[in-house]
């Protein structure tokens, strides 16, 4: 019953079982056991069931099959179609978590945020997407879970599937006109609001300056997956990034902004 550890996992081991995934459980664990029963009794199909604790006090989740997306993204990641199908997955998770009522005294890894519109993801990536045949068919750790604005999760999505990083960084990607077409389709694909398109390069801006922050102080705290993260330069990066976002901001909002093609 060792089970088959599995690649990726972030900061955490996670192992397979048969049909089952374990992994370490948290003080949030309740929180997304219980969102994910919401989203199971919803009918939403691109989420893991829960299946509570094994006796090692891991949480017991299904084995999603398919391949998730590693770093250099495929092409199908960032192909239009790739971008438009992962955006109308997310577009229905948001859907479905309307409703959910948190438990009185819920925890969640990550502090709501208002307006609490839905149940944020927290770590919408192509990493934690799962894809049959090329295709997005589900998203899983939902770990970082939590209540918050639909542009807050988008904007993370956003930066990690088009993506947004800077093209002359350690990681390249497009250059910026391309980026900035790329986010048209994510956009339109989710159907984004036109007062969250406004918005939307100043939220993926504050998102990764608030995820520095929560990796600086878990590091601070002791956390040796973080500190590792911050000795290897991840927070450098991330802050490339955000300067950079700030920088190309008008353009990315022009292109969210312009009118649709006759």
């Amino acid at each position: 019953m060792n089970g088959e550890r599995l690649a990726g996992g972030g900061v955490n081991e996670v192992v397979r079982i048969g049909a089952t995934v374990r992994r370490p459980a948290g003080p949030h664990t309740p929180a997304v056991h219980a969102l994910l029963g919401h989203l199971a009794g919803k009918g939403y199909p691109g989420a893991p069931r829960a299946h509570g604790f094994d006796d090692e006090g891991r949480e017991i989740l299904d084995f999603m099959p398919g391949e998730v997306a590693h770093y250099p993204l495929p092409g199908y990641v960032v192909a239009d179609a790739g971008l438009t199908a992962a955006a109308r997955l997310i577009r229905d998770l948001h859907d479905a978590t309307e409703g959910f009522s948190t438990a009185p005294g819920a925890v969640w890894m990550l502090p709501p945020r208002e307006p609490a519109e839905v149940i944020c993801h927290g770590d919408l990536a192509p990493y934690n997407c799962v894809y049959v045949a090329e295709r997005p068919v589900a998203f899983i750790d939902f770990d970082t879970a939590h209540p918050g604005p639909r542009v807050w999760d988008f904007a993370y999505a956003a930066y990690r599937f088009v993506p947004l990083t800077d093209p002359g960084g350690p990681e390249g990607s497009a250059e910026t006109g391309e980026q900035a077409r790329r986010l048209r389709v994510f956009a339109d694909a989710y159907g984004l609001s036109a007062g969250d398109r406004e918005v939307l390069a100043a939220a993926v801006v504050a998102r990764l300056e608030t995820m520095v922050a929560f990796m600086r102080g878990r590091a601070a705290d002791g956390d040796a997956a973080f500190a590792s993260h911050i000795e290897q330069g991840h927070d450098r990066l991330y802050l490339g990034d955000i300067d950079y976002i700030g920088a190309v901001a008008p353009v990315l909002t022009a292109a969210l902004l312009a009118p649709d093609k006759p």
